[in-house]
């Protein structure tokens, strides 16, 4: 049974196993970054803060370069080195110590995992067609969830640990797995490099549609961040519902995407309907954040009710959301550029995920149920947002490279 959630069939079995060898590798890396650079570096929780948004910075800067790089020296190319890199990066952590060896390495290994998932992305569009893409690409997200979700898990037992011994073992662990994305890939069929064209090599810069496009659903998948950052504070400040609730409500959210993203990635095949579904998940994550405002002051049961309530509003939101913003990822996108396409689209949820954490906790934290209604009506006006871009602009129904707009 879990075979068949998590595995399609075909060609796209390999590149869900990869993928998730591979967020299995970066789940376990993010939930043990910030300890291992401050307990086993010694690094300050200020070093480490400067660390992480320069690279940030310097990977938001890259990311379109990156993509182009995919499509001009073949994805599968830049995939195999990308992750190699990481393995060799991670493991360059075990030996490092200081402020600056750590930003370069962190540094480095931000902007060869960019390049690793950007190629990733260029691959799926090479070697499937655009009728299975998004079926494929669903059981890649169900996939991806339950593999972070154990990577999640080993941290935890990491951390009860607490030697260093440990956290240098998870290290090891983190760069076999990414050495195992890298040797993988080489049994996945070659999509050959495109040869440059006329015109700016970097042209979806001056693809103002797709841009638009890009940050809107940045600011829509700023969702994601409700329940990894906003929901653990507001329960222990605001509601009476245990400390522990905000734990069960992310392993709730992971066992209901891994369950559905399947099906919620049906019906989103074209442009429109891939819009439509990104309003529809856009309305759910509203309604989530409208019930999340109800529990403020609630009783105990009823406050754990509603928060589990919300949770599943916000689940079927995220899986409807997430099956739209593919579809019109690669719709949007001319085939002889989907490398630097979808490098420009993650830069524009790099973008939105920036200020999002601070915003966020300022409208909830600060303001309390009327924040959540703030942000309830921020992501229903996103959702709107997509169906009328489309519709708006007929040019973005066709993702041949004649038909996309690279006016200035």
């Amino acid at each position: 049974m879990l075979n068949r959630i998590l595995l399609p069939p075909g060609p796209g079995r390999l590149i869900a196993v990869i993928t998730a060898v591979m967020t299995l590798g970066q789940g376990l890396w993010m939930a043990l970054n910030a300890i291992y650079a401050t307990t086993v570096l010694h690094l300050t929780p200020g070093q480490f803060g400067v660390c992480v948004s320069v690279s940030a910075v310097i990977v938001l800067v890259c990311s379109t370069p990156l993509g182009h790089l995919a499509d001009r020296a073949g994805p599968k190319t830049v995939q195999i080195w990308s992750f190699l890199a990481m393995a060799l990066l991670t493991l360059a952590l075990l030996f490092v110590s200081g402020f600056w060896p750590y930003l370069l390495v962190a540094s480095a290994q931000a902007v060869a995992y960019r390049a690793g998932r950007s190629a990733r992305k260029a691959m799926i569009a090479g070697l499937i067609p655009a009728g299975d893409r998004m079926h494929v690409l669903a059981y890649v997200r169900a996939a991806t969830n339950l593999s972070v979700s154990i990577g999640a898990c080993l941290a935890g037992l990491v951390l009860a640990l607490g030697a260093q011994p440990a956290y240098r073992a998870a290290m090891l662990f983190t760069a076999v797995a990414f050495l195992l994305t890298s040797l993988l890939t080489l049994r996945e069929p070659a999509v050959p490099p495109v040869p440059a064209k006329a015109g700016p090599a970097l042209a979806v810069l001056r693809d103002w549609p797709f841009l638009t496009f890009a940050a809107l659903d940045g600011l829509l998948s700023t969702h994601a961040l409700l329940l990894d950052v906003v929901l653990p504070l507001w329960v222990v400040q605001h509601t009476s519902a245990p400390r522990w609730m905000s734990a069960a409500l992310l392993v709730v959210n992971t066992v209901l995407v891994v369950a559905v993203q399947t099906r919620a990635a049906r019906g989103t095949d074209t442009p429109e309907r891939a819009a439509k579904a990104s309003f529809q998940g856009a309305g759910c994550v509203a309604a989530a954040c409208l019930v999340f405002a109800l529990t403020s002051g609630a009783a105990l049961i009823p406050a754990c009710a509603l928060l589990a309530l919300g949770a599943l509003a916000h689940a079927l939101g995220e899986v409807r959301q997430s099956a739209g913003s593919w579809s019109l990822a690669f719709d949007l996108a001319p085939d002889h550029a989907q490398g630097q396409y979808q490098g420009t689209h993650a830069m524009g949820t790099d973008l939105g995920r920036m200020f999002a954490p601070a915003l966020f906790t300022w409208l909830v934290l600060g303001h309390g149920a009327p924040g959540w209604v703030a942000l309830a009506a921020g992501f229903a006006l996103l959702g709107l947002a997509m169906p009328a871009l489309v519709a708006r602009n007929p040019h973005l129904r066709a993702a041949t490279p004649e038909e996309v707009s690279v006016t200035a």
